[in-house]
């Protein structure tokens, strides 16, 4: 008896020609702001430790997320279900980490690219997901809610975590949290609670529920996930070289993240492999005999 499973259905639907310029477009973006601000003295005038963090995004910018982007939008151009999940995560990426460059770094004079590249990379993520997203459902390899379930749980510990430093400081001036830093505010807490956490938790939900549409987009969170997971940890890393007593940075935050990275490669890695290695629209099937 021969049995075959769907993947992925749906016609095949590419990225359209503004999401590719406007892509194009941030890459060139991410050199221009990310690149002086890894290499150029004299560019950050932060405290060390959040200039040594700052650097480490600048660095996770063009040596990681860009290459993800200009792959993802190559093979995503083509149709590939799995390079259009890495173009959205690398530009959820890129617009997490451009508004930190933004509202964490002191004025300077790239001040006006940071700005260019944070307003670029939330359009281009809007103009992507406007896009026809792939269609996906499972065939039984892809254990669907035990991912949404892992999603939904880092979501929640992420905000219990956040919760957990700010609650006991409000009405505090200034708050604990900020000791070292220089900043007024802390744009992660804000950011994360306010949209990226809240948008992770719906996308798990509509994968937990088995949408196609939550079933795709649960794979481009993950690639955002990953590459902000060893963000962070080159983040915790040159902060931590930059200023070793200071304990916004330490290696021990460095080698947190380097697990989380490794834990998120489990679902990634699962989700890449039940992906359809071709054209978004085309069904991959495969033979199962008892």
């Amino acid at each position: 008896m021969r049995m075959t499973h769907t993947v992925a259905i749906g016609a095949t639907e590419e990225l359209s020609r503004r999401t590719r310029i406007l892509c194009s477009v941030l890459g060139v973006l991410v050199v221009v702001a990310a690149v002086p601000t890894f290499f150029v003295d004299g560019i950050l005038n932060g405290t060390p430790v959040m200039n040594g963090s700052a650097r480490g995004t600048a660095l996770t910018m063009f040596a990681l997320a860009l290459p993800v982007l200009v792959v993802g939008l190559i093979t995503s151009a083509r149709g590939s279900v799995r390079g259009r999940a890495a173009l959205i995560g690398a530009i959820a990426y890129l617009t997490y980490n451009a508004a930190l460059l933004v509202y964490a770094t002191p004025f300077n004079e790239l001040f006006l690219a940071y700005v260019a590249l944070h307003g670029l990379a939330f359009w281009s993520l809007v103009r992507a997901l406007l896009d026809p997203l792939p269609a996906m459902v499972s065939d039984g390899r892809l254990p669907v809610r035990g991912i949404a379930g892992f999603i939904l749980t880092v979501v929640a510990l992420n905000a219990i975590g956040w919760l957990g430093f700010v609650v006991p400081d409000l009405g505090q001036d200034p708050p604990g949290f900020l000791n070292g830093t220089g900043l007024t505010t802390n744009p992660i807490y804000a950011q994360d609670l306010a949209i990226w956490l809240p948008a992770l938790a719906i996308v798990a939900v509509l994968m937990w529920r088995q949408r196609p549409a939550g079933i795709f987009l649960g794979g481009a969170g993950l690639v955002f996930w990953m590459i902000e997971a060893i963000g962070v940890a080159t983040d915790q890393w040159l902060g931590h070289r930059a200023a070793p007593s200071s304990d916004v940075a330490t290696l021990g935050g460095a080698v947190l993240f380097v697990v989380l990275a490794a834990v998120t490669l489990v679902p990634l890695t699962l989700w890449l492999r039940a992906a359809p290695s071709g054209p978004a629209g085309a069904s991959q099937a495969r033979d199962l005999r008892p």
